[in-house]
């Protein structure tokens, strides 16, 4: 998958204090998420309703973060 014109976007939620955040951009019918401080190493990319799902779920405070 070609994702050289994506455009990426800082994650709100990211947190800042240890140097990790998450990279998001929308690609249509999919989410493509990367660690910005290794952008080459790599992108998970899932179908946009199973990240709403995913981001619900976060929201409703379903996992221990």
């Amino acid at each position: 998958m070609d994702l050289s014109q994506a455009e990426w976007f800082k994650a709100t939620a990211s947190a800042s204090s240890n140097g990790g955040c998450v990279e998001v951009a929308d690609l249509g019918d999919a989410t493509a998420l990367r660690d910005s401080t290794r952008p080459d190493a790599g992108v998970h990319v899932v179908d946009r309703a199973a990240f709403a799902a995913f981001l619900a779920d976060v929201r409703a405070g379903r996992y221990d973060l």
